[in-house]
C-alpha cells in the first residue's frame, strides 16, 4: 500500500513538473534551477496533501469536540490564508535549497584540509533508514525545543513570535500564523541543523511534514488529550493549549516577564528534563496578556493592545512590537 502510494505521488510530482513547472521555467529563463523546481514540487504537493489530510480529519474533530465557540470567524480564515502561504512550501524551499550549496561549498573546503563533517548516520553504518528517521526526529525536536525558548526569552524575538500567540480563537490553521521575519529565522535554524547532522533531502522533507501535520493537531480547537502515560509521549492538543494560556504559557509564573511552561514542539521529554512542563488538566483561554483591556489605578480603563486583524496589518504591528520591545530594559 505504501508502496502504491509512493509510487502515485511519484507520478503526480512528474506530471506536475513535466506539464506546468519546467515549461515556466524554460519561459521564465530560469533553466539553470529545474533541479531545484523539482524539490519544489515535491513540497508544493506535500503541503496539498497536509491541507486535504487536515480538512478531512482535524475540521470534522473541531466540529465534535470543540474547545470553545468561534467568537472570530474572520481571524480562523486568516489563520487559513497563513497556512496557505506556509504549506505550500516556499520557505522550506528556498532556506534548504540556498543554504545546502553554502554547506556542500564548506564541505568541500574541510575535506581538503582533512576534515570529514559530522553525520549523525556515520555513528552506525548498518543502521536502517527507519532508525535515522527516529533519531534525526528527536534530534531535530531537541534544537526545535531551544529555539522555540529563545523566542519567548528575547524581548526583541518576543515582540515578533507574540504574533502566533494573540489568537484568541486558537484552531486548526493557527500554527502557520507567524510573522514572516520569525518563519524566516527558524526556517534557516532548521535547515542548518538538518544540513549539519547529514539529514538526506528526502527524509528532510518527510521530517518536516510529520511535524507540521502534528502541530496541525496540537492547535486544533479540540478537546483532546493522549491520557496519564501519552501525555509525557508526545505534546498534545489540550498539552500545547496550556502554551497558549493567557498569563501561563509565554510567562514567569503570571507577573508579565517573559518565560512560560510547554515549549516542546513535539517531544514532552524536553520540557520534563529543563523543568518547564506542566501537565495542568485544563484547556485554557488562549491569547496575550496584553490584548486584554486593564484597569487602572483611578479606575479608567486602558484597551487591549492591537494585534491586527488581516495579514499585512499582522505583519507590520509585529516589526513596530519587536523595535517596541527591544528598546525596552528586561524586568
Amino acid at each position: 500500500m505504501i508502496h502504491l502510494l509512493t509510487e502515485w505521488f511519484a507520478q503526480a510530482q512528474g506530471w506536475l513538473f513535466q506539464s506546468v513547472i519546467e515549461p515556466a521555467m524554460y519561459y521564465s529563463g530560469q533553466a539553470d534551477f529545474l533541479e531545484d523546481a523539482f524539490e519544489g514540487t515535491e513540497w508544493f504537493l506535500i503541503g496539498l496533501c497536509e491541507l486535504v489530510l487536515i480538512l478531512l480529519v482535524l475540521r470534522p474533530l473541531e466540529a465534535l469536540v470543540p474547545v470553545h465557540r468561534f467568537t472570530d470567524t474572520r481571524a480562523r480564515w486568516n489563520d487559513f490564508v497563513y497556512t496557505l502561504l506556509h504549506r505550500l512550501g516556499f520557505f522550506p524551499v528556498l532556506i534548504f535549497f540556498t543554504v545546502d550549496p553554502v554547506m556542500d561549498s564548506v564541505a568541500g573546503l574541510l575535506r581538503m584540509d582533512g576534515v570529514r563533517p559530522f553525520n549523525l548516520e556515520n555513528l552506525a553504518p548498518d543502521m536502517s533508514p527507519l532508525a535515522s528517521f527516529v533519531i534525526y526526529f528527536v534530534v531535530l525536536d531537541f534544537f526545535d525545543y531551544w529555539f522555540h525558548r529563545a523566542q519567548h526569552h528575547f524581548r526583541w524575538w518576543w515582540g515578533l513570535h507574540s504574533l502566533h500567540h494573540s489568537q484568541q480563537n486558537m484552531n486548526l490553521w493557527s500554527d502557520d500564523r507567524n510573522h514572516v521575519l520569525d518563519d524566516l529565522l527558524r526556517d534557516l535554524y532548521m535547515a542548518l541543523i538538518a544540513l549539519a547532522i547529514g539529514v538526506p533531502p528526502g527524509q528532510y522533507v518527510l521530517l518536516v511534514s510529520l511535524s507540521r501535520i502534528l502541530q496541525s493537531l496540537q492547535h486544533a480547537n479540540v478537546r483532546i488529550h493522549f491520557g496519564r502515560v501519552g501525555e509525557w509521549l508526545l505534546v498534545s492538543p489540550r498539552y500545547h493549549r496550556m502554551h497558549h494560556a493567557v498569563g501561563k504559557g509565554h510567562e514567569s509564573k503570571g507577573t508579565g516577564s517573559l518565560g512560560g511552561c510547554n515549549f516542546a514542539v513535539l517531544l514532552p521529554v524536553w520540557d520534563i528534563v529543563f523543568r518547564t512542563a506542566n501537565f495542568t488538566p485544563e484547556f485554557a483561554h488562549t491569547g496575550v496578556r496584553d490584548q486584554l483591556p486593564r484597569t487602572r489605578a483611578d479606575g479608567s480603563v486602558v484597551p487591549g493592545r492591537d494585534y491586527g486583524r488581516g495579514f499585512w496589518r499582522q505583519q507590520w504591528l509585529g516589526v513596530k512590537r519587536m523595535i517596541e520591545f527591544g528598546r525596552r530594559r528586561a524586568r
